[in-house]
This record gives structure tokens, sequence and C-alpha cells, in this order.
């Protein structure tokens, strides 16, 4: 298939399939194969140490040519990002190999479409002794909860430690394929209110670089209008419609899921 073709088909797939890996990966094969080609790159560049394979770096940066300008920011997205890093961790881990535990993973595209016997798809590896002092920092984060202020939830509140929360009626979602996500926020309890909470609704994700909170709807079929995702600011609401952005969460801001709703706070 023509490297053009693979663009469009994975571009494609990343902006209207439903924003899950295990989804994303069934609408998209070629992302299986980036993710052979990045595993294969990166097990290529460890070495052996006291008997155990070791990958000693924690940066691992992926360059992708051939990336139409309007597709840059979605292959460069912190979804995409975190992806590869789980990816890259179980597939070591699975592997025997020892690597940092503050492995990360940056993604660079240009335009230019690679030339006669050049790949589309390039690994770089380096050690980055600045981004251990950012992981401290990281961790000194001011502390954020989501609060339950209607609906039943398995818990009354939740204080945010992962880069990704997910929110959700059940507390695992299954496909026919098998699990395909856990809810760390469920509102599992049969009641009118739970009802219009979706199995898949809305996810939190915090940026240690920018130190942000954001919200994302995870919600990707058509259904009740009362089922919808809202955050409500000083009196004002605001749809959280569908991008690989989200929405910017604020103190004090209310996150309305159909017509149960959450508080988000930070201190």
């Amino acid at each position: 298939m023509a490297i053009s073709n693979v663009i469009e088909r994975l571009g494609r797939a990343m902006f209207e399939a439903p924003f899950g890996a295990a989804r994303l990966s069934k609408y998209a094969p070629e992302l299986a194969e980036m993710r052979l080609a990045v595993l294969d790159a990166v097990k290529a560049k460890s070495h052996r140490a006291s008997g155990k394979s070791v990958f000693p770096y924690n940066l691992v940066r992926i360059r992708l040519r051939g990336i139409p300008e309007e597709q840059a920011k979605v292959f460069e997205s912190e979804f995409l990002t975190g992806y590869f890093v789980e990816q890259i961790k179980t597939g070591l881990a699975r592997s025997s190999f020892r690597f940092p535990s503050d492995l990360r993973v940056e993604i660079h595209t240009t335009t230019t479409f690679p030339a006669r016997n050049e790949q589309w798809l390039t690994v770089e590896t380096a050690v980055d002794d600045r981004k251990s002092a950012s992981s401290d920092a990281a961790d000194d984060r001011a502390p954020a909860k989501l609060i339950v202020v209607n609906g039943a939830a398995n818990q009354p509140e939740l204080v945010l430690k992962k880069v990704r929360t997910n929110i959700g009626r059940t507390p695992e979602v299954y496909r026919a394929s098998g699990p395909l996500r856990k809810n760390d926020l469920a509102f599992s309890e049969d009641n009118e209110v739970n009802r219009t909470v979706s199995r898949e609704h809305a996810h939190v994700t915090y940026s240690p670089k920018s130190g942000e909170y954001r919200l994302l709807n995870d919600r990707w079929y058509k259904g009740a209008a009362n089922c919808g995702l809202w955050i409500v600011r000083d009196g004002l609401s605001q749809p959280v419609h569908h991008s690989s952005r989200g929405a910017l969460l604020k103190s004090g801001d209310e996150i309305h899921l159909g017509t149960a709703v959450l508080r988000f706070e930070t201190t």
C-alpha cells in the first residue's frame, strides 16, 4: 500500500474512530504496525547486563514523515504518546526487560514524505535528565478531586492521582473481543439519575507539562438528549464536544453527565 494511503487511513481513523486504544487499533490496523516497529526499534537499542536485558533510555522519540498538517496535532497528542508509553512498557515487561520507570514518548511529525529507501517511521532514544526533575515536580501537583453532587457512584469523591481518570456507568466495560476499559468513578447503582450516565461517558486527563486537568467526551453514539456532557461554570453551561483536547477544567466547575453531577475541586 502506498505510504500516502497508509497515512490517510490512519489519520482518518484517529479522527473518526472511538477514542480508545483497543477500538482505535481495530479501525486502524496501521497502528498495530507502528507499535511493532517501535517495539522492535526499542529492543534493538537495548543491551545485556548481569544476565538481564536492559533498555537504559527514558526518552523514546518517534518521528513520522508524510503527516498532513491538519492531522499533526492528533498524531502528537497526549492520547497517542500515552498509548505508546503503555505499549512500550508492556512489551518490555513481557520480555523481562529492565527499563526506567519514568519512560516517556515524544512524537514529532513532518509533512515531507520519505525519500527512496527512507522509512516513514524512525525511532530515536535518549537519556533525559531534565525529565526526572519534572517528574519530581509533577508529584507536587496541586491535589484535585471529583465530588459526587448528584447520583450514586462507587465512591462519594475521588482524588485524581492518575494521568487519566475514566468516568462511566459500570466499573468495567466489555466488548465481544474482551475488556475495553475500567471506570475509576462508576455510577453502577440502578436509579433514574445513574441511567443517564453512559458506560463510557468521559475521562479526565492531567498534563504534567502544563499542570492542566481537561475533560474529554467519550460518548461515541447518539443517545437521548439528557445523556450529554457539559461543564457549568459561574452559572453558565458549555457542552463538551468530541475533540482530542477536550475542555479545560477549573476549580469549582460542575461536570454534568446526563443528570448526574460532579464537582471538580483543586486546593
